[in-house]
Protein backbone atom coordinates (compact mmCIF):
# COMPACT_ATOMS: atom_id res chain seq x y z
CA UNK A 1 0.00 0.00 0.00
CA UNK A 2 1.68 3.51 -0.49
CA UNK A 3 -0.73 6.42 -0.06
CA UNK A 4 -0.09 9.53 -1.91
CA UNK A 5 -1.83 13.38 -0.58
CA UNK A 6 -2.31 16.90 -0.89
CA UNK A 7 -3.86 19.44 1.15
CA UNK A 8 -4.26 23.56 1.76
CA UNK A 9 -6.57 25.34 3.45
CA UNK A 10 -9.20 24.84 0.52
CA UNK A 11 -8.42 21.68 -0.97
CA UNK A 12 -7.48 18.11 -0.28
CA UNK A 13 -6.20 15.38 -3.19
CA UNK A 14 -6.13 11.65 -1.78
CA UNK A 15 -4.41 9.34 -3.50
CA UNK A 16 -3.70 5.23 -2.74
CA UNK A 17 -1.62 2.56 -5.11
CA UNK A 18 -2.80 -1.14 -3.51
CA UNK A 19 -0.72 -3.89 -5.36
CA UNK A 20 -0.92 -7.35 -4.01
CA UNK A 21 0.52 -10.76 -5.27
CA UNK A 22 0.74 -14.33 -3.45
CA UNK A 23 1.06 -18.02 -4.45
CA UNK A 24 0.58 -21.05 -2.62
CA UNK A 25 1.56 -24.46 -3.34
CA UNK A 26 0.06 -27.29 -2.07
CA UNK A 27 0.94 -30.70 -2.39
CA UNK A 28 -1.40 -32.75 -5.35
CA UNK A 29 -3.14 -29.02 -6.22
CA UNK A 30 0.01 -27.52 -7.16
CA UNK A 31 0.91 -23.72 -7.39
CA UNK A 32 -2.39 -21.17 -6.93
CA UNK A 33 -2.64 -17.67 -6.45
CA UNK A 34 -3.46 -16.61 -3.41
CA UNK A 35 -4.08 -12.88 -4.00
CA UNK A 36 -3.81 -10.64 -7.35
CA UNK A 37 -4.90 -7.16 -7.08
CA UNK A 38 -3.65 -3.91 -8.71
CA UNK A 39 -5.89 -0.91 -7.49
CA UNK A 40 -5.65 3.18 -7.68
CA UNK A 41 -7.53 5.13 -5.68
CA UNK A 42 -8.07 9.27 -6.03
CA UNK A 43 -10.22 11.25 -4.17
CA UNK A 44 -10.22 15.20 -4.73
CA UNK A 45 -12.09 17.61 -2.50
CA UNK A 46 -13.13 21.17 -2.54
CA UNK A 47 -13.65 22.12 1.17
CA UNK A 48 -16.99 23.87 1.59
CA UNK A 49 -17.85 24.20 5.37
CA UNK A 50 -16.83 22.03 8.21
CA UNK A 51 -15.88 18.71 7.46
CA UNK A 52 -17.65 18.54 3.96
CA UNK A 53 -16.09 18.89 0.94
CA UNK A 54 -17.34 19.04 -2.84
CA UNK A 55 -15.47 15.83 -4.22
CA UNK A 56 -14.37 13.93 -7.49
CA UNK A 57 -13.48 10.60 -7.16
CA UNK A 58 -11.62 7.80 -9.49
CA UNK A 59 -11.28 3.83 -8.79
CA UNK A 60 -9.64 1.45 -11.02
CA UNK A 61 -8.68 -1.74 -10.65
CA UNK A 62 -7.66 -4.91 -12.32
CA UNK A 63 -4.93 -7.27 -12.04
CA UNK A 64 -1.30 -8.74 -12.67
CA UNK A 65 -1.88 -12.20 -14.25
CA UNK A 66 -4.18 -15.12 -15.41
CA UNK A 67 -6.69 -16.83 -13.37
CA UNK A 68 -7.79 -20.22 -14.02
CA UNK A 69 -10.97 -22.68 -13.53
CA UNK A 70 -9.53 -25.47 -11.81
CA UNK A 71 -12.36 -27.40 -12.00
CA UNK A 72 -11.82 -28.72 -15.25
CA UNK A 73 -9.09 -30.43 -17.02
CA UNK A 74 -6.93 -29.39 -18.47
CA UNK A 75 -7.69 -26.32 -16.29
CA UNK A 76 -9.51 -23.04 -18.40
CA UNK A 77 -8.60 -19.63 -18.31
CA UNK A 78 -11.06 -17.30 -16.73
CA UNK A 79 -9.11 -14.08 -16.25
CA UNK A 80 -6.12 -12.00 -17.33
CA UNK A 81 -4.95 -8.36 -16.84
CA UNK A 82 -7.80 -5.92 -17.72
CA UNK A 83 -10.13 -8.85 -18.01
CA UNK A 84 -12.00 -7.64 -15.91
CA UNK A 85 -10.82 -3.98 -15.25
CA UNK A 86 -12.99 -1.60 -13.32
CA UNK A 87 -12.97 2.19 -14.09
CA UNK A 88 -15.44 4.11 -11.59
CA UNK A 89 -15.03 8.19 -11.85
CA UNK A 90 -18.26 10.24 -10.13
CA UNK A 91 -18.41 13.69 -8.38
CA UNK A 92 -20.10 14.04 -4.84
CA UNK A 93 -19.51 15.30 -1.19
CA UNK A 94 -16.85 14.40 1.11
CA UNK A 95 -16.34 14.04 4.59
CA UNK A 96 -13.61 14.06 6.31
CA UNK A 97 -12.33 14.64 9.78
CA UNK A 98 -8.68 13.67 8.94
CA UNK A 99 -6.65 11.13 6.91
CA UNK A 100 -8.32 8.58 8.64
CA UNK A 101 -11.88 9.09 8.84
CA UNK A 102 -13.79 9.83 5.78
CA UNK A 103 -16.94 8.99 3.61
CA UNK A 104 -17.08 9.99 0.43
CA UNK A 105 -21.09 9.74 -1.51
CA UNK A 106 -21.30 9.92 -4.99
CA UNK A 107 -24.79 10.09 -6.25
CA UNK A 108 -23.69 9.62 -10.20
CA UNK A 109 -21.24 7.44 -10.48
CA UNK A 110 -19.92 5.89 -13.75
CA UNK A 111 -18.93 2.36 -13.78
CA UNK A 112 -17.29 0.93 -16.81
CA UNK A 113 -16.31 -3.05 -16.74
CA UNK A 114 -13.68 -3.62 -19.35
CA UNK A 115 -12.89 -7.70 -20.53
CA UNK A 116 -10.92 -9.94 -23.29
CA UNK A 117 -13.39 -10.83 -26.06
CA UNK A 118 -11.79 -14.26 -26.58
CA UNK A 119 -12.92 -15.03 -22.55
CA UNK A 120 -16.62 -13.96 -22.88
CA UNK A 121 -18.99 -17.29 -22.48
CA UNK A 122 -21.48 -18.22 -25.39
CA UNK A 123 -24.95 -17.27 -24.41
CA UNK A 124 -23.80 -15.85 -21.12
CA UNK A 125 -22.67 -12.60 -19.76
CA UNK A 126 -18.69 -12.92 -18.25
CA UNK A 127 -18.39 -10.15 -15.64
CA UNK A 128 -21.63 -8.74 -16.86
CA UNK A 129 -19.97 -8.44 -20.41
CA UNK A 130 -22.61 -9.20 -22.72
CA UNK A 131 -21.01 -12.41 -25.45
CA UNK A 132 -19.03 -10.62 -28.53
CA UNK A 133 -18.31 -7.15 -26.38
CA UNK A 134 -15.71 -6.39 -24.37
CA UNK A 135 -17.11 -3.24 -22.18
CA UNK A 136 -20.37 -2.98 -20.54
CA UNK A 137 -21.11 0.40 -19.15
CA UNK A 138 -23.33 1.24 -15.58
CA UNK A 139 -24.35 4.72 -14.08
CA UNK A 140 -25.24 4.39 -10.35
CA UNK A 141 -24.13 5.56 -6.82
CA UNK A 142 -21.36 4.47 -4.54
CA UNK A 143 -20.50 4.98 -1.44
CA UNK A 144 -16.57 5.14 -0.02
CA UNK A 145 -15.66 4.86 3.84
CA UNK A 146 -12.02 4.60 5.16
CA UNK A 147 -11.58 4.71 8.91
CA UNK A 148 -8.22 3.83 10.79
CA UNK A 149 -8.07 3.32 14.32
CA UNK A 150 -5.77 2.02 17.29
CA UNK A 151 -7.14 -0.83 18.77
CA UNK A 152 -4.55 -0.69 21.74
CA UNK A 153 -0.59 0.21 21.75
CA UNK A 154 0.86 -1.26 18.78
CA UNK A 155 -2.00 -3.00 17.32
CA UNK A 156 -4.33 -0.74 14.59
CA UNK A 157 -6.86 -1.49 12.40
CA UNK A 158 -7.95 -0.09 9.04
CA UNK A 159 -11.29 -0.54 7.79
CA UNK A 160 -12.22 -0.21 3.55
CA UNK A 161 -15.74 -0.34 2.59
CA UNK A 162 -16.95 0.25 -0.89
CA UNK A 163 -20.37 -0.06 -2.08
CA UNK A 164 -22.63 0.67 -5.18
CA UNK A 165 -25.66 0.08 -6.58
CA UNK A 166 -26.18 0.43 -10.31
CA UNK A 167 -29.39 2.48 -11.17
CA UNK A 168 -30.35 0.92 -14.68
CA UNK A 169 -29.91 -2.48 -13.83
CA UNK A 170 -31.23 -4.61 -10.28
CA UNK A 171 -30.15 -1.89 -8.25
CA UNK A 172 -31.24 -4.16 -5.64
CA UNK A 173 -28.39 -5.87 -6.00
CA UNK A 174 -25.63 -3.65 -3.89
CA UNK A 175 -22.06 -4.43 -4.85
CA UNK A 176 -19.87 -4.79 -1.59
CA UNK A 177 -16.30 -4.57 -1.30
CA UNK A 178 -15.08 -5.19 2.40
CA UNK A 179 -11.56 -5.07 3.35
CA UNK A 180 -9.60 -5.37 6.58
CA UNK A 181 -6.51 -5.00 7.88
CA UNK A 182 -4.88 -5.75 11.01
CA UNK A 183 -1.48 -4.93 12.25
CA UNK A 184 0.27 -5.85 15.05
CA UNK A 185 3.96 -3.95 15.73
CA UNK A 186 5.88 -6.61 18.18
CA UNK A 187 9.05 -4.74 17.58
CA UNK A 188 10.98 -1.86 15.30
CA UNK A 189 12.15 -4.97 13.27
CA UNK A 190 8.86 -7.56 13.37
CA UNK A 191 5.28 -7.18 12.19
CA UNK A 192 2.09 -9.62 11.97
CA UNK A 193 -0.57 -8.65 9.40
CA UNK A 194 -4.20 -10.70 9.33
CA UNK A 195 -6.31 -9.76 6.71
CA UNK A 196 -9.80 -10.17 6.03
CA UNK A 197 -11.94 -9.20 2.73
CA UNK A 198 -14.99 -10.20 1.23
CA UNK A 199 -16.90 -8.98 -2.09
CA UNK A 200 -20.44 -9.31 -3.24
CA UNK A 201 -20.48 -8.91 -7.30
CA UNK A 202 -23.55 -10.73 -8.88
CA UNK A 203 -22.01 -10.15 -12.11
CA UNK A 204 -18.75 -12.02 -11.29
CA UNK A 205 -19.95 -14.66 -8.88
CA UNK A 206 -23.55 -15.51 -6.91
CA UNK A 207 -22.31 -15.32 -3.56
CA UNK A 208 -19.86 -13.74 -1.00
CA UNK A 209 -15.87 -14.54 -1.85
CA UNK A 210 -13.96 -14.62 1.23
CA UNK A 211 -10.56 -14.01 1.37
CA UNK A 212 -8.12 -14.27 4.81
CA UNK A 213 -4.12 -13.67 4.73
CA UNK A 214 -2.04 -13.57 7.80
CA UNK A 215 1.51 -12.83 7.74
CA UNK A 216 5.01 -12.03 9.56
CA UNK A 217 6.72 -9.20 8.18
CA UNK A 218 10.23 -8.05 8.81
CA UNK A 219 10.92 -4.27 8.46
CA UNK A 220 13.89 -1.70 7.79
CA UNK A 221 13.73 1.23 7.31
CA UNK A 222 16.19 3.21 5.57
Amino acid sequence: NYDFNYSNEKTTWDNKIILAYGLNNVKGNGTRKTDDRFEFNSLYGRKSKGNWSYSFFLNFKTQFSNGYNYKTTPKVKTSAFLSPGYLQIGPGILWKKSDNQKINIAPTTTKLIIVDKSLTLPYAAYFGVEEGKNTRFELGASLGTYYKFDLMKNVSMENTLNLYLNYLEDPQNVDLDYTMNLVMTVNKYISTTLAYQTIYDDNAFQGFQTRQVFGLGVNYNF
